[in-house]
């Protein structure tokens, strides 16, 4: 299955390159402008705010939280039945020490 994106693309390795592309440009570019210092760090926001910086020009629902399960490769993203509850708990979660950010992340 291909995600629906903003470029039109109905091939799998051409969207994986595309993106692969573009995000590294704007991660670049988030922090290059001083934007990455208006991220609030180790939230569900701000990785909200990342995830919209990084993709936005991409797929439609980036920086949302989905409602529908996807996946890429072999690998599963959260269920969306779990997602907010996921979401809640990694706010909740130290982020004291390198072990805690390795955890949280």
């Amino acid at each position: 299955m291909i995600l629906e994106n903003k470029l039109n693309i109905i091939h799998q390795v051409e969207l994986a390159r595309a993106e692969e592309k573009i995000s590294k440009q704007k991660a670049k570019q988030l922090f290059d402008s001083s934007d990455i210092n208006k991220v609030e760090l180790g939230t569900f926001f701000g990785l909200s705010f990342i995830h919209t910086y990084l993709f936005e020009d991409i797929y439609h629902f980036a920086g949302k939280i989905r409602e529908v399960n996807i996946s890429k490769g072999d690998f599963r993203f959260a269920p969306v039945m779990y997602l907010k509850q996921s979401l809640q708990h990694i706010d909740n979660m130290p982020q004291s020490n390198f072990d805690e950010i390795i955890e949280k992340y």
